[in-house]
């Protein structure tokens, strides 16, 4: 009788573990869409955004390039990983993949770099072009003034 009422310590931990569990796993889906995270990309410590893929069947790495966008970082890298893996290579944007007519004849790390460095900045240029087009940063980037310069007098607006 005693034991339908009452339960262990070990009982009650278990029942609590999955209610906290579940508020972590909420929790760090919240944090993984805070942040854009994207396949072969990673943030430096200055904000910069930088993009390798490891080569198939080898331990070493191809360095893509250094961008100033997540966005212009994970188009390098699925041009890269196209090349490397083709139609079956899991991309961060498998609809903008330009299947090219000829493909790449030399799969060198050297060309498989130059490509995605190709990709990533020329999406880099537009998704900067894009910000500055905004208005709110549009005015952060605003001419600064020369401090060797005298000051020139104000006009009045009352003329």
């Amino acid at each position: 009788m005693e034991g339908d009422h009452c339960c262990s310590g070990t009982e009650k931990r278990k029942q609590i573990q999955p209610k906290q569990q579940e508020g972590q796993q909420e929790q760090q889906q919240q944090q993984k869409q805070k942040r854009e995270h994207y396949r072969g990309i990673r943030m430096r410590k200055w904000g910069k955004w930088v993009a390798e893929i490891r080569e198939p069947n080898k331990r070493s790495r191809i360095w893509l390039g250094s961008y100033a966008t997540p966005i212009a970082a994970a188009r390098a890298y699925d041009a890269a990983a196209y090349c490397l893996r083709g139609s079956s290579a899991r991309l961060n944007f498998p609809e903008y993949v330009v299947k090219e007519e000829v493909p790449l004849q030399d799969l060198s790390a050297a060309s498989i770099r130059k490509k995605a460095i190709e990709v990533g900045s020329r999406v880099d240029a537009m998704e900067t072009l894009h910000a500055a087009s905004e208005p709110e940063k549009r005015q952060r980037t605003m001419e600064k003034p020369d401090l060797n310069e005298f000051p020139e007098p104000e006009s009045s607006d009352e003329d």
